[in-house]
């Protein structure tokens, strides 16, 4: 009995004793996460977005309420190039994330495609939002006076068709001639997608609203 008793003790004497109680052993080293300027090895990341000629005078009036957010909160440098006329973005030492300047990127091509400033700022605050962009003749090779009732069909009297799609699918839609720009999140964007495209192949304005209020009913219950 009294060997299995020393057994036993010398057992847990022989368990591992932690490397904080162990005095022979050095304490564990505490590294500093490395910044964004460190992991891209001190390395000045560049991006460049085109101005297409008809929103050169929008940039001018909204430079502000651009240059703000993505200098002041997101730490990117931005400048306009006049002669190359492109919008340029560059990373600093103080950025704090790597992310950030293709997030800036994002937010510039949103306003180019058309989109208001105060809708495309979401691009920087949001991981989850995307722009798409697709044409009409994608959907439907339409010409002459076919393709502008389509067009019609597409924005409804006033922009009212546009207007209930966007908030039914929680999205911003841009219709620029035949192409047309949709903002917001995966799941938004195929809703707002398909009900632009039953648009845009011929069904009345109608359907499309008792379609759509069936899709974000249930869009709803599952979230």
């Amino acid at each position: 009995m009294q060997s299995n008793s020393d057994q036993a003790t010398c057992s847990m004497e022989g368990e591992a004793i932690p490397s904080e109680m162990n005095p022979a052993l050095p304490p564990k080293p505490k590294f500093e996460p490395l910044t964004a300027h460190e992991m891209s090895e001190g390395r000045v990341q560049f991006r460049k977005v085109s101005v297409p000629p008809h929103r050169y005078s929008p940039l001018k009036r909204a430079w502000i309420d651009i240059y703000t957010p993505v200098y002041e909160q997101m730490k990117i440098d931005i400048r306009m190039n006049l002669k190359a006329r492109k919008v340029e973005l560059k990373t600093r030492h103080d950025t704090p994330d790597v992310s950030n300047l293709q997030k800036c990127a994002d937010f510039v091509h949103a306003f180019m495609l058309g989109f208001d400033v105060i809708d495309a700022i979401a691009l920087l605050r949001l991981d989850e939002l995307y722009v798409e962009s697709f044409e009409i003749k994608d959907v439907k090779t339409l010409r002459g006076e076919h393709l502008s009732r389509a067009i019609g069909r597409l924005s409804g009297k006033g922009g009212k068709t546009k207007f209930a799609i966007e908030n039914a699918t929680k999205t911003r839609i841009v219709i620029a001639d035949t192409k047309i720009h949709i903002l917001g999140s995966f799941a938004n964007i195929k809703v707002a997608r398909d009900s632009l495209c039953s648009l845009i192949l011929g069904s009345p304005a109608g359907k499309v609203y008792s379609k759509l209020r069936a899709v974000t009913a249930r869009l709803a219950e599952r979230f």
